[in-house]
């Protein structure tokens, strides 16, 4: 009897839905009706060439596709605002796996940490974003669109002819996600860029901000999001960063996931955080400084009363359940207004003549992906309102939410700009789906570059004889010995499986529990005076930190960092591969002393 091979669920589910369609009679009209925008785009895409003779859409790899089934009377594509990313080339790939077997890792200064906003974006290259091409309202629909496509190819054109594949960075290719952009900027009065604190360069587009303020004449907020997974000191340095470079900004710092006094804490401040979800939305840390910004932008011309009163009834709320014990119910709190965007949000229409209409505020979100956009908005309502999820790509078309009468919040799909930044460190910051990457060894090989994976997870070099003998290691010696740890075996011969190791080693690294925090220029130097800061010491008293631990409490927080790894079940991997689970949840928030001497060691314990 010939051996079984392995069948996942996916495949089982995807099996059951296909034979219940072929008993429908649908399967031939889904395959004759589905796609057809798309289909169509991507017969032009294919014909369009760009200066040099090759065409530049023929080498993009889709991200997250779903399959066409479920197709309504309007043809709705599930396809349409999927990641569309530049293709690596076989020879590519093969070259960097053959580099994570044979390059020895060698630790970077804590110099090469520092990041530089001008080192990655260049402003004022052809390193922008796609901009809405001049209309008419005499213009039909079809000529519209040909006209933004056109535009489009164009834009593509120039920053492919301005720097080879192997320098840029992963970026959105696909022109239906742009144009949620458009229609989101169009429409809002106040414009929140939302970043990741431990890499906001990153994150930060500068294009975009000289577009906001300058064309547009909006005021750009820009959310320092996730503080509770870098050291406060850390935090106060980038915001006076932004101040001093970008000074119309205003700035605020949000985390979703603040400390709970209710989650067990053991002596070194390791928190074990419950991944039950609807928890903690109404005690997130920000919403009163982001109200304050607001206040100062509009000037008394929207009555942001009922915001501040809402803020009063959920810290109240908060309270009450913190001393009752109870937790939030997904439904509990008054309703939401929800309006669902269709394709007529989409139709052609100039940015707001009229500021605060009807007065009512509109605030945009825009961001990459996995800053934290949705779950901003569930911390602002105070209940999850949004679907929120650490695959890239999950929000894919923009909804606005009535916070109060007068202030009204929009969710924009997360958006990839251009730049020159490593695409080992773009998987790192959640920017290309883990689940799909072809090679994934020479991202944690740049990781355990920068970070001390080996001693923080106790590996033992699959080489080594003796595990006292010091060996040489390489990425792929890494992910190895944490399959060999965590008994990641293949199907078949039963070795160990490196893909899976590596790619649970990434995802320890997006969670925040091997979190790798870069600093701005000269943040080394000047680091005792951001940790005298006096912002930085009301900052701790905010993240709900503990005092100093002493050395032998450090090194049993080390041990409990390992164990937590060790006792981690397949939850995370299930969760990230079908797209579910909160999107930036930090599973800890590590002791002041630790974070500051190594703020990589954020690893925490889950509740499996």
């Amino acid at each position: 009897m010939p051996r079984k091979k392995p069948f996942s669920v996916k495949q089982k589910k995807k099996q059951l839905q296909d034979k219940r369609e072929r008993k429908r009679g649908l399967q031939d009209g889904l395959r004759s009706s589905s796609n057809s925008r798309s289909g169509s785009r991507e017969r032009r895409e294919e014909q369009t060439d760009t200066s040099d003779g090759e065409s530049v859409t023929q080498q993009i790899r889709r991200l997250n596709q779903q399959p066409p089934q479920g197709l309504g009377p309007r043809g709705f594509d599930p396809n349409r605002y999927r990641l569309h990313f530049e293709r690596d080339s076989r020879e590519e790939v093969e070259k960097r796996k053959r580099a994570a077997r044979e390059q020895v890792l060698q630790p970077v200064s804590a110099e090469m940490l520092e990041l530089d906003i001008q080192e990655v974006y260049q402003p004022g290259s052809v390193l922008d974003f796609p901009r809405r091409p001049p209309w008419r309202y005499e213009m039909s629909k079809e000529q519209l669109m040909s006209q933004e496509e056109r535009s489009f190819q164009e834009y593509l054109g120039k920053i492919h002819g301005a720097y080879t594949s192997e320098k840029l960075s992963y970026f959105e290719h696909n022109l239906e996600t742009w144009r949620q952009l458009w229609r989101v900027l169009e429409m809002s009065d106040i414009v929140l860029l939302i970043t990741d604190v431990r890499h906001p360069v990153v994150n930060f587009p500068p294009a975009l901000y000289e577009y906001v303020t300058g064309e547009l004449g909006l005021a750009l907020v820009l959310v320092l999001n996730k503080v509770d997974l870098a050291p406060p000191a850390l935090v106060v340095a980038w915001k006076h960063y932004f101040h001093q470079h970008f000074p119309q900004l205003h700035i605020v710092l949000f985390t979703s996931f603040p400390r709970d006094p209710r989650i067990p804490q053991d002596h070194s401040g390791v928190l074990k955080r419950s991944r039950r979800r609807g928890r903690g939305w109404a005690r997130a840390l920000g919403p009163e400084q982001l109200l304050r910004a607001c206040e100062a932008i509009t000037a008394g011309k929207v009555d942001l009363s009922s915001w501040r009163e809402k803020i009063a009834r959920d810290v109240a709320g908060a309270a009450w359940g913190s001393a009752s014990g109870e937790d939030e119910e997904e439904d509990d709190g008054p309703a939401v207004l929800v309006e669902q965007q269709t394709d007529s949000a989409m139709e052609p229409a100039g940015p707001a003549q009229e500021r605060y209409k009807d007065g009512v505020v509109t605030i945009g979100c825009v961001g990459f992906p996995n800053v934290g956009k949705s779950s901003l908005i569930n911390g602002l309502v105070g209940r999850k309102v949004v679907s929120v999820s650490r695959t890239p790509g999950h929000t894919r078309y923009f909804q606005t939410y009535f916070l109060t009468p007068s202030v009204k919040l929009c969710d924009c799909p997360g958006l990839i700009f251009p730049s020159l930044l490593p695409r080992q460190l773009q998987v790192l910051a959640g920017i290309y789906p883990i689940a799909q990457i072809q090679e994934p060894y020479t991202a944690v090989g740049y990781l355990a570059a920068r970070v001390p994976v080996q001693a923080l997870l106790h590996l033992r070099h699959p080489e080594a004889e003796d595990p006292v003998a010091e060996h040489p290691w390489c990425a792929w010696d890494i992910c190895e010995a944490w399959a060999e740890k965590r008994g990641y075996k293949t199907a078949k011969a039963a070795r160990n499986d490196v893909y899976r190791a590596a790619n649970s080693l990434l995802r320890l690294a997006l969670d925040g529990r091997l979190s790798l925090c870069f600093h701005p220029p000269g943040y080394l130097d000047q680091k005792g005076t951001w940790e005298s800061h006096p912002e930085t010491t009301e900052l701790v008293v905010l993240q709900g930190r503990v005092g100093p631990a002493g050395d032998e409490e450090e090194e049993e927080e080390e041990e409990e960092l390992s164990s937590s790894c060790e006792e981690e079940g397949e939850e995370d991997r299930d969760a990230d591969e079908e797209g579910e689970g909160d999107e930036d949840t930090p599973t800890s928030v590590p002791g002041s002393s630790l974070a500051s001497r190594n703020p990589y060691t954020m690893l925490g314990e889950d509740e499996c």
